[in-house]
């Protein structure tokens, strides 16, 4: 069963480039368009991975990641961004952002940091203990 995705980016282009290459790994899914929207799409669907800009309207991608990380605690946040500096790299993690990649970057970067944070995550078992994503 494949994974799925949800990216949350402003710019339409973005998210369709995004929504081809994870379709195309066997991903599903799901865009958002700014961070208010993805906090509410995710009152009915929890993604497997958060992909977010960092610079948006209605709501950033580092508030909005604040808000989904209590929300949905076992779901990976990458901060994909044009600003990843240092500082930027400082408030991700403050805010629980597993990984910040550069929009510089190919995306096949994206799509690696992206499989390895899933294959990593999680996840509590029916007995309660900590078991990992197979």
């Amino acid at each position: 069963m494949g994974k799925s995705v949800l990216l949350v980016d402003d710019h339409e282009s973005v998210r369709m480039g995004l929504r081809r290459a994870f379709e195309s790994s066997g991903f599903t899914c799901v865009e958002a368009t700014h961070g208010a929207h993805a906090v509410a799409l995710t009152t009915d669907f929890v993604p497997d991975l958060i992909i977010t800009d960092l610079s948006m309207p209605v709501m950033n991608g580092l508030d909005a990641a604040t808000i989904l990380r209590k929300k949905l605690p076992h779901t990976p946040i990458i901060l994909y961004t044009m600003y990843a500096d240092t500082e930027v790299e400082r408030l991700a993690a403050a805010a629980g952002i597993a990984a910040v990649v550069s929009k510089s970057d190919p995306v096949a970067h994206l799509l690696r940091k992206a499989k390895t944070l899933i294959a990593n995550t999680l996840t509590v078992s029916s007995d309660g203990h900590d078991a990992a994503v197979v």
